[in-house]
């Protein structure tokens, strides 16, 4: 990686041809070339070898399409699975979501700063606002859904700009 970022430092900075570049770092000239061409540093990539749950993942779906429920070992009898019982037993896992229906009771989840809600509430009493006047004004009130943190304004009126610069 040192390299490949000096090849086009030498290339970009002094303005070195590939030559004087490949007879400086004494290397071959198509080398200092491909460097050039990258757009990243060159990494190690390991080909990407298949698993040996592979030959039977389809077998393993057909179950699961018909009972999600069905335990890990009652599977690999019924597929005729005789090796180790771990890489069986997480490849079930990695699928079993894929076939079970979503629970319509589960609780929603969100991330740090992914959702907030806003909305406009209309207290039901008269709120006295100074100066021998009452009324009743909106409040803006925001949730976090990560955090459930709330937040209320209340606002002079429901225009825009009152509303952007509370919120």
């Amino acid at each position: 990686m040192e390299d490949w970022a000096e090849i086009r430092r030498l290339r970009r900075s002094e303005g070195m041809a590939i030559q004087a570049i490949a007879r400086r770092l004494r290397m071959s000239r198509n080398t200092v070339k491909k460097a050039l061409a990258s757009d990243e540093p060159p990494r190690y990539r390991r080909a990407a070898t298949g698993s040996i749950v592979d030959a039977v993942e389809p077998q393993i779906r057909a179950l699961l399409a018909e009972f999600p429920d069905m335990p890990s070992t009652v599977i690999m009898e019924r597929v005729g699975w005789t090796r180790g019982k771990t890489v069986f037993c997480d490849r079930v896992q990695q699928l079993r979501p894929l076939f079970r229906r979503p629970d319509p009771s589960q609780r929603t989840e969100y991330l740090p700063g992914e959702l907030a809600q806003c909305d406009l509430w209309f207290p039901p009493v008269d709120v006295a606002l100074g100066f021998g006047q009452v009324g009743r004004p909106p409040v803006l009130v925001m949730v976090s859904g990560y955090s459930r943190w709330l937040s209320a304004v209340m606002i002079p009126s429901r225009q825009s700009p009152d509303l952007h610069s509370r919120h």
